[in-house]
């Protein structure tokens, strides 16, 4: 009886033991990095919000990652004329391993509340604490996770800029920043990349996304499979919406196969405030931050 106690007690160890090589998300921390970015207030391309907004990534990252450089490039931004300085943010860990991955968001904002229904609002920058600041806020809590407990893999963490001023109906109008990016690969070639776009609402429900799932099946059901396993809810194993995101020129330009994790009901399929004046820190939860944080780790520290 006491051989049979040990043993178990063997098997419980080593269970923990394995359980505990997966770091804990912190959802809290992350929000607060949320919060952060709002404070600036909204982050479009050539406001006072956006360069504070790139020097605070630049202040988090550069302690904590084996490398942090921006990759600059201009653009002309519609209805002013102006062209405006950008810069995609990278923050690389363990670059020299052999398998790379890479996981992004974008950081600018929508430089006007163009699906709200006030005329003034119309033409005024909203505040993005989704659509920008939710998908970084994951972003930045896994670089202290990845400082704190290097992964055996490497990671590159890559904001990107000048994601959200293009044209409703003209996709290709949107993500230029991580246009510029497919066309200039500033790092080792990804196996794969995992885009976080709109991660903080409340009510958070992610399906899946269609042109992830053509481009990438076999990680969208490894990371959906993991999620269910997880017991993480936000989760739906179902396909919903085809949505033009960042992971799209990653995969047609640069031919990195890419999914996006987002949710485009915000905060329900009757509701929406994407492009709206009501995208703010109220409408998003911490809760919703470790969901998806929660799945980030333990893909990356059980990646083979």
């Amino acid at each position: 009886m006491k051989k049979t106690i040990h043993i178990i007690s063997i098997c419980i160890f080593t269970f923990v033991g394995c359980q505990a090589q997966v770091p804990q998300f912190d959802g809290d921390k992350a929000f607060s990095h949320l919060v952060a970015q709002c404070n600036f207030g909204p982050r479009n391309p050539g406001s006072d919000g956006h360069k504070k907004a790139l020097a605070y990534f630049i202040d988090v990252l550069s302690p904590l990652a084996d490398t942090v450089f921006t990759q600059p490039f201009e653009d002309t931004m519609p209805r002013t004329g102006k062209i405006v300085q950008m810069h995609n943010v990278v923050a690389q860990f363990n670059p020299d391993a052999k398998k790379q991955i890479m996981i992004s968001a974008h950081w600018d904002t929508r430089p006007w509340g163009d699906r709200g229904t006030s005329i003034m609002g119309k033409n005024q920058p909203i505040m993005g604490a989704n659509d920008g600041a939710s998908g970084v806020a994951v972003i930045l809590e896994l670089a202290r996770i990845f400082h704190d407990d290097p992964p055996k893999v490497g990671i590159s963490l890559v904001l990107f800029d000048a994601e959200d001023y293009g044209t409703t109906g003209d996709s290709w109008t949107y993500c230029i920043g991580s246009q510029y990016f497919a066309k200039n690969v500033p790092i080792p070639y990804p196996a794969y990349a995992i885009n976080l776009d709109m991660v903080g609402d409340k009510n958070l429900e992610l399906y899946i996304e269609r042109y992830s799932y053509q481009q990438n099946p076999a990680l969208v059901l490894e990371l959906w499979d993991l999620a269910a396993s997880l017991k993480l809810p936000a989760f739906k194993k179902q396909a919903k919406f085809m949505i033009f995101d960042d992971h799209v020129p990653l995969y047609e330009i640069a031919g990195i196969p890419a999914v996006d994790i987002i949710d485009f009901d915000y905060p329900n399929d009757q509701i929406n405030y994407h492009h709206t004046h009501n995208d703010v820190v109220a409408n998003c939860s911490p809760q919703s931050l470790w969901q998806v944080g929660t799945l980030m780790v333990n893909h990356i520290y059980t990646e083979k």
